[in-house]
């Protein structure tokens, strides 16, 4: 329906400030006035009206969010009105994320008095680079080893439990917290935005990431593994101080905007509240594997901190033998790469059966993995074995007199005797391991040695120690002789 403001010609004054009124109070209207006409369509599609309207929650999506987070960082005032907020943040500065409890009253009472736990990630933004991220991720741990993307600065954060940051997922850190209780994470981000550009040549714009913070509560078991809330924001990281002259330049940029141009812009906000979103793809992977890859859980840690699953634990001694059999089928292709942690790139080996992964080069298995894994999958796919760092050679002077006594009662004095000796393997080169391994060879308890002594110049007895086990020459042959210990049951070992 339209409708007109016919005024008498005696009336432009008060014509004139009805528009300017008109004007201040709707944002633009006053030029539709000066038309004669206009219809209440164009007035409800105003700027104005679609970022008021925008505010409001969806009739069938009109629940109140369990948890809210605010990363202390403003937003830019150079994104246009519906578009996603965009924050620009400092490499390696500690930026405050408020970790906010916004139940109802009743709700959510199962996690009342109980910690939940928050994974914290840096992503791509980009639906391009998400879909190699991996190899992303290992090209920057390539080019800056020792380095993290994300870390946790915990002397500033407050109300963090149990902080967590894998070796394996620089992009991730995670926590525990109590949703009754203040909480505030400290992050750094030290990866920039421009080091995954295609081309370098300066000047070129950044890539945007984004902060994506998933929570979960315990189950009946104790473990972290029912979603309850994941929210994100966009950002993009510069270097040093490079945040706060972008966020200049764009300020800057915004006030040589004529006014009907500001209208189509959103305001900057002294904080980025981070919105819900779908939970990260791999948290499916929850508990499911130890393996390093996207999926941060408490399974990917050392077993010793208590809250990993002994069952999915990798066996060492399993993996030595554990060879990928050229008629393998797709599905135990996928059992082997899931038992020696390669996890992560089951999705990409969907249908390779055992020949297939077998004739990949290692430039295939480079450019698909990245170079850290894809070599660590190259070297389990032709089963090398690490070689042991000192192998010497033992074999009991019992069994030797026996044998030389067989022989001279045989009339054979003939020097040709066969003897049996056996391998140890060392890898620590010290006189435990040394003891741990004859043990193993004698059946006998590593208790039951007194001492390891070395036969030396005019039959002296040296003990052995670690520094003498670090000069052995490698594929040394000894005799071993055993005597029985004065002040104990045990025995001691001499190395002929």
């Amino acid at each position: 329906m339209a409708w007109a403001l016919k005024l008498p010609l005696a009336d432009e004054v008060i014509e004139s400030g009805l528009v300017q009124d008109f004007d201040a109070s709707l944002s633009g209207i006053g030029q539709e006035l000066g038309a004669g006409a206009y219809s209440m369509s164009d007035v409800l599609a105003l700027p104005i009206f679609k970022q008021e309207e925008s505010n409001l929650p969806p009739e069938s999506d009109n629940k109140i969010l369990p948890f809210q987070y605010v990363l202390c960082a403003a937003t830019s005032p150079a994104v246009k009105l519906h578009d996603e907020t965009l924050t620009y943040l400092n490499q390696g500065q500690s930026y405050e994320i408020r970790m906010l409890d916004n139940r109802k009253m009743g709700e959510l009472p199962e996690i009342n008095g109980k910690m939940v736990k928050s994974i914290i990630r840096v992503v791509f933004h980009d639906r391009r680079l998400q879909y190699t991220e991996h190899q992303q991720l290992e090209g920057w741990r390539w080019n800056r080893p020792g380095d993290r993307i994300l870390d946790l600065d915990i002397p500033m954060s407050v109300g963090v439990v149990d902080p967590r940051a894998n070796p394996t997922q620089l992009n991730t850190v995670e926590f525990l917290w109590d949703p009754s209780k203040r909480t505030s994470v400290f992050i750094q981000v030290h990866c920039i935005s421009t080091e995954f550009t295609m081309r370098k040549h300066g000047g070129e714009k950044g890539v945007p990431f984004r902060i994506q913070i998933d929570t979960f509560k315990e189950n009946e078991a104790g473990e972290y593994t029912e979603h309850l809330h994941s929210a994100s924001c966009q950002i993009k990281v510069f270097k040093p101080k490079g945040a706060d002259r972008k966020q200049k330049t764009d300020r800057e940029k915004m006030e040589k905007r004529a006014p009907q141009e500001k209208e189509k812009y959103q305001p900057s906000y002294e904080t980025t509240i981070l919105t819900e979103c779908s939970p990260w793809p791999e948290i499916t992977y929850v508990n499911n594997s130890p393996s390093p890859g996207f999926n941060s859980t408490h399974n990917s840690f050392p077993v010793n901190e208590g809250n990993g699953s002994p069952t999915h634990q990798p066996e060492p001694v399993a993996q030595l033998a554990d060879n990928l059999l050229p008629t393998a089928t797709p599905q135990e292709a996928q059992q082997w790469l899931h038992r020696n942690r390669f996890s992560p790139f089951c999705r990409l080996f969907t249908n390779f059966s055992g020949a297939d992964l077998l004739k990949l080069t290692r430039e295939d298995v480079i450019q698909i993995c990245g170079p850290a894994d894809g070599i660590r999958l190259f070297n389990a796919l032709k089963g090398r074995v690490v070689r042991p760092r000192l192998t010497i050679y033992v074999c009991q002077e019992s069994q030797q007199a026996r044998e030389q006594h067989q022989k001279h009662e045989n009339g054979d004095g003939s020097s040709n005797t066969f003897f049996v000796y056996h391998a140890i393997y060392l890898e620590e080169l010290t006189a435990v391991e040394l003891t741990e391994k004859l043990a193993q060879l004698f059946s006998i308890s590593p208790r039951q040695i007194s001492q390891i002594f070395k036969q030396g110049p005019t039959g002296i007895h040296v003990l052995v120690s670690d520094e003498m086990i670090q000069n052995f020459q490698d594929e040394m042959c000894f005799v071993l002789d055993t005597m029985k210990a004065e002040t104990n049951d045990g025995y001691h070992i001499i190395l002929k």
